[in-house]
């Protein structure tokens, strides 16, 4: 390899990880800033009486759960 080439090369692969360090931050800035979004509305309409976020969040995944095989059960019965 010559010197442009090996020059090259260094070039793209200092681009290469700037975007990619880049789209990861934005990644994780997004990500964050749903998941702050989703426990704010969580607590503010979905939780009962005492309870947690994370608790809501996960009886609202098991009602979910049971809800989608009642529904598959009663597809299959038709």
């Amino acid at each position: 390899m010559n010197r442009i080439e090996k020059g090259a090369v260094k070039g793209y692969k200092a681009i290469e990880t700037g975007v990619v360090n880049g789209y990861k931050k934005i990644e994780t800035g997004f990500v964050n800033g749903f998941s702050k979004v989703t426990d704010y509305f969580v607590d503010s309409y979905l939780t009962n009486e005492d309870e947690t976020v994370a608790q809501a969040k996960s009886r609202l995944a098991n009602e979910n759960k049971e809800r989608m095989e009642k529904q598959k059960t009663n597809c299959i019965r038709k």
